[in-house]
């Protein structure tokens, strides 16, 4: 895992390694939450990779376990990566995808200069 401070110094950004085990289960989520809050992250940046398929069908319910986790604990989430395949696939998905990215708890970008892109905004608010 590694950290990052976005631009403006008011954003802190934990990214979990592309390499490495499938995140398949809440109680991994929980560890990641935890190395989040350790890190005093604001925000928890998981790569496509690193999510078991199951994620992606939202019947698996994994999705909605997850992104509840790390709302309880106040830990913002990104799913960081390209979810087109998936969002081809299912009608489901894409209003999950669709209506997460209007939120501000869960949200699913295509890589780090779209998250800084998306942040941006929150840290010229921040910054007044």
């Amino acid at each position: 895992m590694t950290s990052a401070r976005e631009s403006g110094e008011s954003i802190r950004v934990l990214y979990v390694e592309a390499d490495g085990p499938a995140i398949s289960t809440p109680e991994q989520t929980s560890d990641l939450i935890g190395n989040a809050w350790m890190d005093h992250a604001d925000l928890l940046a998981i790569p496509v990779a690193r999510l078991d398929p199951d994620f992606f069908r939202l019947s698996s319910g994994l999705a909605g376990e997850i992104t509840q986790k790390a709302v309880n604990y106040q830990v913002r989430l990104v799913v960081l990566g390209d979810v087109s395949e998936w969002v081809a696939r299912s009608d489901s998905f894409r209003d999950f995808v669709w209506e997460s990215n209007r939120g501000q708890h869960v949200w699913f970008v295509a890589d780090r200069a779209a998250l800084e892109a998306k942040l941006a905004p929150r840290i010229a608010d921040s910054a007044e």
